[in-house]
Order: structure tokens, then sequence, then C-alpha cells
């Protein structure tokens, strides 16, 4: 990989300074009002959005009561109950600002946060003893000599509110569409947000003092919720997007089997609900488009263990990416290509990456290939779906294990796997469903971290570490478990040693390696 670019040293130093701002914000409340409302926004946004609200709020509740405690003249009980009623009113802008995003991405949802946010904090100044609400946390309004404080003397608390959410909301906006601001409205938003902002810290440079207590502007309050509401309705009226139905995709259907006894499937749609059925009566459902072929009582061992794993982290997996990137100055598309340079495909292939996650290698294959993506974790097929959708991309994803893929034989014109195979169950039987599935000819890439990777990052990651600890084998690259009649077996160690990309070519069937009898002794270890 090449050194470091001009560019690419400016965006680990700009990185560096925001997580620097961030931590920052933990100490300093005048800072912490901006940041705690975007880590805030960016929270709920990685989490489904019942699990969200009520983490943010229940994170809310402890920064409130802590401090707290002691201080108040009310009892125990009844000062718990305040602070947690405070807590969930604090987290409804938020949860409302998920569930409108889902239906109306971009400009209107972020508006949806600034819009509620006023409201909501409205009626918790009302209903919230005044004596309890000034022990809240800065995110409630701020006294003193702060930027906030100094902003909400110019411009109101209300208006204060709104700047607050409104840069929070368009900061996260940004970050989900990696800052490529497409729509003048969208930057017209962002450019005003960010001059409020501006003048909040001139008015703290300037040493203005006023109490903070200017006039209620009850004109503002009545137009945010019209404003609110009118967003809202826009956004539940606004009818979903059909997805094409699988009995509408007969090519498709076509090419699968099923995992368990190969045989055909086709596609059956009753009363609204759509499932893959075999010919035996076998029946996999299809849940929000995606064709579950994994069975409850079949997932044991690792691929449960770690399934567990990826099902937490699918909502901030794609942000530990790029935050990795950031902060240690690696060009992204690099990072990227490094092992998907292995891939040879070309347009108009099929391209079937197992263990798909959040199909961020999707990005780096022709945008005219047709792709195909399985994983075991729901919440990563998901996250999938999303990218997916921002990145005008289509993809067939299907739930399922890669140890029994749910495909016809030679089928792909390309087959590779990046990042989990090092803890399947069984990686061997994996690799053999690759070859089964990929056509004669083609290059198979299978790439993951090093056993020093996963010593220096996973074991050390509070979250990961108690996956990847005490562990009975140590990560090797599974080249002794390719079959020895594959051709140009090759392994390369990629960033240092940490990662390795594994290739080899399945050969012809003129090279007699490809016979009918193997490939039916290959499937017969599938499915038992």
């Amino acid at each position: 990989m090449s050194d470091k670019s001009t560019i690419d040293r400016l965006v680990q130093a700009s990185a560096i300074v925001i997580a620097g701002i961030f931590v920052l914000g933990f100490v300093f409340p005048a800072v912490g009002v901006w940041t705690g409302a975007i880590l805030a926004a960016w929270l709920v946004g990685t989490q489904r959005p019942i699990r969200g609200f009520l983490l943010l709020a229940g994170i809310s509740l402890i920064l409130n009561v802590l401090p707290s405690w002691g201080a108040s003249k009310l009892p125990v009980a009844e000062h718990v109950a305040w602070m947690g009623a405070a807590a969930l009113l604090s987290a409804l802008p938020f949860l409302l600002y998920r569930l409108i995003g889902e239906r109306r991405p971009g400009f209107l949802a972020a508006l949806s946060l600034p819009l509620w946010g006023v409201l909501l904090q409205a009626l918790e100044e009302k209903w919230i003893p005044s004596a309890l609400l000034a022990m809240l946390s800065p995110g409630h309004g701020s006294g003193g000599s702060s930027p906030v404080a100094h902003l909400a003397v110019v411009a109101g608390p209300d208006a204060t509110r709104f700047l607050v959410f409104g840069f929070a909301a368009a900061v996260v906006w940004m970050w989900t569409y990696e800052f490529r601001l497409k729509k003048v409205a969208g930057a017209a938003f962002v450019a005003v947000i960010a001059l409020a902002v501006g003048c909040s810290f001139l008015l703290q440079a300037a040493h203005l003092k006023a109490p903070y207590a200017p006039p209620r502007q009850p004109a503002l309050a009545w137009v945010c919720l019209a404003g609110a509401m009118a967003v809202t309705a826009t956004a539940l009226i606004k009818p979903r997007k059909r997805r094409k139905i699988w009995a509408d995709r007969p090519e498709t259907v076509a090419l699968l089997r099923s995992p368990y006894t190969a045989e055909p499937l086709h596609a059956s749609h009753t009363e609204g609900r759509e499932a893959l059925v075999s010919e035996s009566g076998e029946t996999f459902p299809i849940r929000d488009g995606v064709p579950v072929f994994v069975k409850a009582d079949a997932l044991t061992g690792s691929n449960l263990k770690y399934n567990r794993l990826y099902e937490a982290i699918a909502g901030f997996y794609d942000d530990s990416q790029r935050v990795m990137c950031g902060l240690t100055g690696m060009n992204r598309r690099e990072h990227f290509m490094a092992y998907m340079r292995f891939v040879e495909a070309r347009p108009g292939d099929l391209v079937l990456e197992t263990s798909v996650g959040t199909g961020l290698n999707f990005k780096y294959l022709p945008r005219d290939a047709r792709l195909f993506g399985l994983d075991l974790s729901a919440a990563m097929l998901a996250n999938c779906q999303v990218n997916l959708r921002r990145w005008d991309l289509e993809a067939d994803l299907f739930r399922g294990n890669a140890e029994v893929l749910p495909f016809a034989d030679e089928t792909f014109d390309v087959v590779y796997h990046s990042g989990g195979i090092n803890f399947f169950n069984d990686r061997a039987k994996a690799i053999r469903e690759m070859i089964r599935v990929a056509k004669p000819g083609s290059r198979i890439l299978i790439a993951d971290e090093t056993e020093k990777h996963v010593q220096d990052a996973f074991e050390r990651i509070p979250v990961t570490g108690r996956f990847f600890k005490n562990r009975k084998e140590a990560v090797t690259v599974p080249v002794d478990l390719v079959p020895p009649k594959m051709k140009e077996i090759h392994v390369e160690m990629l960033w240092g040693g940490r990662f390795y990309a594994l290739t080899f070519r399945k050969p012809q069937k003129a090279d007699g390696a490809n016979s009918a009898a193997a490939e039916s002794q290959a499937r017969s270890g599938t499915a038992a």
C-alpha cells in the first residue's frame, strides 16, 4: 500500500481534531451541549427504534440522576420518577427523528429533530418541577456564561434549542451521506446552522453578559408545532416503496436450491406473505424482502456465538470502519481495494459475496454487475439494505449459512468472502460450498484478519474482547483446506500482516478436476 497522501494526512488531522472535540464535550458543558445532541442522534440511528430510544433514555437518566443525587429535597422515589420522565421526554425527539427518517430520509428527517426537540423540551419545562429542571444535564439549557447561554440571550431559548438539535441532525445527515451535499436545500440548511454556531462562539469571545431569561417566544413554538406535524404527516402518508415480489423474479428463483435437500424452489405469495417452497414442502420465509434459509435449531457453536456479536455491533459497524480509517489516515478506497483487486468481476457478471455484512465491498464492484449477498446476521443484512438504497445499488440478499449455500451448482461468475470465515464452525465446508456454486474457471477470494490483528485489536476492545479471548485455536490462513485440485493457489498478507487474501481458481471442466462425480460428492457433503 502506498504512503499517505497529503489529503490522507489532512483527513487524519481533521479526524483527530474532531475526536478531541467530542472528548472535550464530556468535560465542558458548553461543548457537550452540541456534541451530546450529535451523539444522541447518531446513537438512535444505529439501533432499532425502540431499543435506541430506551438506551438513550437510560443514558440520560444516569447522567441526570447521579450528579443531582442528594441535592434534591424530594423523596428519592419521586426524584427518580421525575428524572425518568425528563429522560423519556429528552429521548422522544430522537425517536421521532429516527422513525421519520425510515420513511423520509434526508432533509425532512433532519428538520424533524429540531422541530420536535423544541416542542418536547418546552413540555418538559412546563411539567418538570423547576427545582429539578435546574439539575438536568446541559442539553436542557445552559446558564452562566456558556456560548449556548449567550446565544439564548439573543435568539431566545426555543430558537437556541432549534439550532442545537438542527446542528446535530445536519452533522449526522452529512456523516450518513459521507459529506456529499447533493441538494441545495440541505446545503443551505447546514450553512445556516453552522453560521449560528459560529455566532454563538463569537458572542462568548465578546464576553456578552445578560441574564438567561429572555422573553418567551410562543410564536416560534407554534411554528415548530405546525412544522413538526406537517413533516410527520408527510412521512406517514408517503407510501413505502413496493418491493418486487419474488413470484415476479423467476430468473433469480431459478438459481436457488434448498440448502438441506438441494431441491429447486418456487415462490409462494399468499395473504401478503411470501415464501420459497421446495418440491418436498420445505418452506423458507421471506422477511423484509430477504429469504431466510437459517433454521434456529441448526445455529450452533461458533456460528451462534459470533452471530450474536454481529447482531450487537451491526448498527455501528460501518461507522467504526470509517472512524478507524480517519484516525489512522488510511485511504478508505485503498483499504478495501487491497483485497478487492483480486476479484475478477466484469459488467454483467453474477457476483456472490458470502458473509456480505453491510455490503461495504459492493461499492468497489462494477455497477452493472448482478450482485448477490448472503449473511447469517439479520441486523447486518438490514443495514446492507439501507446502504444499497443510499448508494443507488441493487442486490439480492439472503439470510443463510455460508456452510450450506442455497444456490445451484456453477451459478456465479465470481464468488468471494471477506471477514468471518476465521470463526465458522466448518471452514472446509464453507470453502467447498464456494467452489460448488462458482462457475469453472472463476477465481475465488477468501480474505480475513490474521491472528496478529485478532490479538492486537479484537481481544482488546471491550465490546468484542469476550468473544475472542480464551480461544482454543489460533487463526490460520485456511490454505490447507483448499482442495488440492484447485489452480493458482496464492496467499498474500496485507496491512502489515494484519489481513490475508487467499485466492485460487476453480479448474475448467476440461482439466478433469471438476468432474460431475466430484461436484456431486461436494454437494452430498454439504447436504449432510
